[in-house]
């Protein structure tokens, strides 16, 4: 989650309008998810590999079943980690009171970021939002977010350097300074979506030119596009707003090599990203990245980095069979847990929200550590009960701060 300075630091803004029907999901037993009505189709089948078979194929190692991973031992030991922490989530952070230097505070909609004078100190929190609120504060959810993009700022250094500069604490980044593009690069691969600004809902509505791309008659929800697209979007006073390469420039906001460099590395990070993931066993579906400028001149890769709050994942291995038959893909994201909020309240309008249950609360936080621990390979190492988080995040900060002085 490295960060640069920027006009305004506020998060991005995704409106939902969904209008499916609750289902049982076999993926996720004891959640209702929500699927749009069976309807087969009868489309040409897309080519996109299926792990488990592919696999078997070529006489490689076969991926284990997602299913057998969702519902295995592992999930019974994370959850009882889980449920104890339940009560000592990083909801709020006021590290301007216990840290020398540390000058302001800008509080986001999940992380909290602090000016240092030379950097800039982010703290990613267990806060989730959705509806442009915070709907509940999720267990570990911040040391996930933080962690999985440290992954891969790590792993895309040889296609872009990024901004961070040092991760003291579990939660924390501290970042370079830099001049932020007002701009989020959003990469999409499939038509979906149920956001105001997402390609599906636009183009069931009748737009084929969207921001610069033209799109072909007759395509269907969750349909693999022929080529990965670039749809960027600029910051209104609360909500994201679509714009075109053109625009962007016409507008200031970029020049045309900035823009042109921007792109390059956001379609080329995409396709990194999908191969990563296809090889785990999952679809990276879409998802966003915004870029920085040093003052050297070099464009930087800041914010995050492909994690479950900025990317849309799908399991590669049902993928294909469930969109031929009109079925919602199986997925591992928060979407659940937004529905049940638009089911149960107005979350645009109302000014106090429900409690969200505890067993959502918990089954979004067990994935999330699963997506972390699919895509890395890597066990989730949950910091142990004991010491208050904040304080935790205080003691580390002041230590990495005044080594670099």
């Amino acid at each position: 989650m490295a960060e640069c300075v920027r006009t305004t630091l506020n998060p991005s803004h995704f409106l939902l309008h969904s209008t499916k029907t609750p289902t049982q999901n076999p993926f996720f037993s004891s959640i209702s998810s929500f699927e749009a009505k069976p309807n087969a189709r009868n489309y040409p089948k897309i080519s996109l590999s299926v792990m488990s078979s592919q696999n078997q194929s070529q006489g490689q190692t076969q991926v284990p079943s997602l299913d057998a991973l969702l519902n295995s031992g592992r999930k019974e030991e994370v959850f009882a980690s889980i449920k104890a922490s339940l009560h000592n989530c990083l909801s709020e952070t006021n590290l301007q009171l216990t840290v020398p230097g540390l000058k302001s505070k800008t509080r986001g909609k999940v992380r909290d970021i602090y000016d240092s004078g030379d950097y800039l100190v982010l703290v990613t929190t267990d806060r989730q939002s959705a509806f442009d609120r915070i709907l509940a504060s999720i267990p570990f959810k911040g040391q996930v977010l933080n962690e999985t993009s440290l992954w891969w700022f790590n792993r895309t250094r040889h296609m872009i350097p990024s901004a961070v500069l040092s991760v003291p604490d579990k939660n924390v980044t501290i970042a370079k300074k830099c001049s932020v593009f007002p701009v989020e690069f959003v990469v999409r691969g499939f038509v979906t979506g149920s956001t105001e600004t997402s390609l599906w809902t636009v183009y069931k509505n009748g737009v084929r030119n969207y921001c610069g791309n033209v799109l072909p008659n007759g395509l269907v929800k969750n349909q693999k596009l022929t080529a990965n697209i670039l749809t960027p979007t600029t910051k209104a006073e609360d909500h994201d707003v679509p714009v075109t390469p053109d625009e962007i420039i016409e507008r200031g906001l970029m020049t045309q090599d900035e823009f042109d460099e921007a792109r390059e590395k956001a379609l080329s990070l995409f396709e990194y990203g999908q191969r990563v993931a296809l090889e785990r066993g999952l679809i990276l579906v879409d998802t966003k990245y915004e870029f920085g400028k040093s003052s050297d001149g070099s464009i930087l890769l800041i914010d995050e980095v492909h994690t479950p709050d900025s990317s849309r994942y799908w399991i590669s291995n049902s993928y294909e069979e469930r969109f031929q038959n009109g079925l919602e893909p199986e997925n591992i994201d928060k979407e659940f847990l937004r529905l049940w909020f638009r089911e149960n309240c107005n979350p645009y309008e109302d000014k106090v929200l429900p409690d969200a249950p505890e067993e959502l609360v918990c089954e979004l936080a067990w994935r999330y550590i699963f997506l972390y621990e699919t895509i890395t390979k890597s066990r989730f190492e949950m910091q142990p009960m004991g010491e208050p988080i904040h304080d935790r995040i205080s003691r580390n900060v002041s230590s990495a701060l005044s080594s670099f002085q």
